[in-house]
């Protein structure tokens, strides 16, 4: 997959994403790095890296995120068919950052929808 494609399909995911697990530490998390609790919108304005590029937004160097658990899909190819085969969810850790955290690539804004 290339870089545009995983920018997309990570923007999808914190989009559509069920849990609300994550809520509480994405609340405490960014409220001990100074964000009113009322400027935190999980899934608006606060995504994974990849989700930000997906947007035209970049982190700025030197933000330090939140680690959340995400559950990712797993896939393997049929040797037999060569076609890929969906065998479930495994947890992972993710970094999230705040729409503070990050800037337009090169200059332009796309719209944050909150």
């Amino acid at each position: 997959m290339e870089s545009r494609e995983i920018d997309q399909v990570a923007l999808e995911r914190a989009r559509t994403g069920l849990s609300l697990l994550n809520y509480q530490a994405i609340y405490d998390g960014f409220g001990a790095k100074g964000i009113s609790q009322n400027d935190i919108k999980p899934r608006g304005n606060v995504l994974t890296f990849n989700a930000w590029r997906a947007l035209g937004r970049v982190v700025m160097r030197g933000q330090h995120g939140v680690k959340v658990l995400s559950f990712v899909p797993m896939s393997r190819t049929d040797k037999d068919t060569g076609a890929t085969v969906q065998m479930g969810r495994r947890p992972r850790a993710v970094t999230v950052f705040h729409v503070s955290q990050t800037q337009a690539i090169g200059g332009g804004v796309k719209a944050v929808q909150s």
